[in-house]
């Protein structure tokens, strides 16, 4: 995945929402990527995750790229964000 475009999705998904990127963790030879949201005026709430993990999904196909992804906010770990967006889509 061409990093750059990466980052020009979550950069412009993140911003829709209000939010700004806090941290970007690319681990390369896995495909993992791991993003924290934060907002200057407020809590990040799952809404703001969904959407942003919900645009990068689709720019990018994950069964072309095959890549991992996880978007979370400041305060709250991968896990406990990949487990609350579970139950969204249930």
């Amino acid at each position: 995945m061409n990093r750059q475009e990466f980052e020009a999705v979550l950069l412009k998904a993140a911003a829709e929402r209000g939010c700004e990127v806090f941290e970007i963790a690319f681990d390369d030879d896995d495909n993992v990527f791991e993003v924290t949201i934060d907002k200057a005026d407020g809590a990040v709430d799952l809404q703001d995750c969904e959407y942003v993990h919900r645009a990068i999904l689709a720019a990018f196909d994950r069964n072309v790229e095959d890549y991992s992804l996880t978007v979370s906010s400041r305060g709250i770990d991968p896990e406990e964000a990949d487990d609350l967006l579970k139950t969204i889509d249930e």
